[in-house]
C-alpha cells in the first residue's frame, strides 16, 4: 500500500507542477471517458432493474405520419 500512496503522491505533485492548460487537457482526457463509462454502466444496470421488475422499455407500434 505504501507504494501505491507514493506513486500517487508523485503523480499528483507532477500534475500539479503543469501549467493550466495541460492539467486541463490531462484532466478532460481521463474524466470524458471514465464519467461515459460510469453513465452507461448505470444505464445499462437501472434497465437491468426496471426489466426485472416489469417496468423495462416495450416495443411501441410504429407512428406514422401523413402528409396533409
Amino acid at each position: 500500500m505504501d507504494r501505491v500512496a507514493s506513486w500517487w503522491d508523485g503523480f499528483e505533485l507532477w500534475l500539479a507542477g503543469l501549467s493550466f492548460v495541460p492539467q486541463v487537457a490531462l484532466v478532460l482526457a481521463v474524466l470524458v471517458p471514465a464519467c461515459f463509462g460510469v453513465a452507461w454502466l448505470l444505464d445499462r444496470a437501472m434497465a437491468g432493474i426496471f426489466g426485472l421488475l416489469g417496468r423495462g422499455e416495450t416495443d411501441s407500434p410504429a407512428t406514422t405520419t401523413e402528409d396533409c
